[in-house]
């Protein structure tokens, strides 16, 4: 049976195959620093351990009830959560566009103007809850 083991700041899906009389994990995939459940995760354990079954909707569910609540007294997630959204946003600035026009593959270029589209929905819902809720004044 799959479960999601946390590695220090890492979660991973492992699952325990037994030799003999010892019990050896094997890391099925890695989940980052928020487990998440994706399609990209099912289909990559899929291919790599095609006789593996794994109760996906368990696991989705238990990831996203939230083994940890990471606001929650981790300011550190705060600070690493801005750092991305900066570091995204000096990418996305310096992204020539034209270039997705010459990309060799052009589902890729698809897949992200489909994630940017994503991106651009997830950050109005955002930001429309912000504006719902009383928050701190911006500091500079």
């Amino acid at each position: 049976m799959a479960f999601v083991r946390k590695r220090g700041l890492t979660y991973y899906l492992v699952h325990n195959v037994r030799k003999g009389e010892q019990v050896e994990q094997i890391y099925l995939a890695s989940l980052g620093r928020r487990p998440r459940i994706t399609d990209e995760v099912i289909r990559g354990v899929s291919a790599k351990h095609p006789f593996l079954q794994v109760d996906w909707k368990r696991l989705a569910q238990k990831t996203s009830s939230g083994l940890e609540q990471p606001l929650k007294n981790n300011s550190q997630y705060l600070r690493n959560l801005v750092s991305a959204v900066r570091s995204l946003h000096f990418d996305l600035a310096d992204l020539p566009l034209p270039v997705l026009d010459f990309a060799k593959e052009p589902e890729l270029s698809a897949e992200f103007i489909s994630g940017l589209k994503l991106l651009r929905g997830t950050l109005d819902v955002k930001l429309n809850q912000l504006r719902r809720v009383k928050v701190a004044p911006y500091r500079t």
